[in-house]
């Protein structure tokens, strides 16, 4: 079995402690992964779908986090569907988990051990 881990890059304070999270609950499962930066959580879609075809499943990591307007809301809006389209579409599972949209940057960092937990909800569907 070999996981794929697909991260923004936006916000790396926060991202890259998600990335190390989602990496140690593989290797604990003793999976192989493969990981994909994207430069923002709009990204990860295109991302989701350059590595889906190599590994058996994919998990998101990123967040999308509230400014001074609608902008988060617009982003979460078009990821989530794609999301599952790539999923259906390729009979693979990926798990979203993107932090957002309306949320602070102190609501995001609280939100960073959610990367163990989607990581080992793809694990348990690839089981």
């Amino acid at each position: 079995m070999k996981l794929g881990i697909v991260i923004s890059e936006t916000y790396p304070e926060i991202t890259e402690k998600m990335l190390s999270l989602a990496e140690q609950t593989a290797r604990d499962a003793s999976v192989e992964f493969e990981v994909l930066k994207v430069p923002g959580a709009f990204d990860i879609p295109f991302g989701v779908q350059q590595i889906i075809g190599r590994v058996d499943g994919v998990v998101t990591l990123g967040a999308v986090i509230k400014g001074e307007t609608d902008h988060d809301e617009v982003i979460m809006e078009a990821i989530a569907p794609k999301l599952i389209e790539l999923s259906l579409a390729r009979n693979k599972p990926v798990v979203l988990g993107i932090n957002g949209p309306d949320m602070t940057r102190e609501q995001a960092i609280a939100r960073i051990p959610r990367a163990k937990k989607v990581t080992e909800a793809c694990l348990t569907m690839l089981s």
